[in-house]
């Protein structure tokens, strides 16, 4: 379900590191980039977030929290 899809993560994920999340994004087809940008299709957001946030919703970004993110791989 993610093949294709490009993924940033920012923030401090509960219980999972970031190199983690970036690990389980690719090992299902995501791409994972340091930035955001409008090829960008998902930030994965967790505790402090910072200016990725708001750039994503300039861009109109999907933005998952981190319960959000764990349902993708359900």
């Amino acid at each position: 379900p993610l093949a294709g899809k490009t993924f940033v993560v920012t923030g401090t994920l509960e219980g999972l590191s970031r190199t983690d999340a970036q690990n389980r994004i690719k090992s299902h087809g995501g791409k994972v980039t340091g930035s955001v940008s409008a090829k960008t299709d998902y930030l994965v957001v967790g505790a402090n977030p910072g200016s990725k946030l708001e750039k994503a919703k300039t861009l109109g970004i999907t933005v998952l929290d981190q319960a959000a993110f764990e349902e993708l791989f359900l």
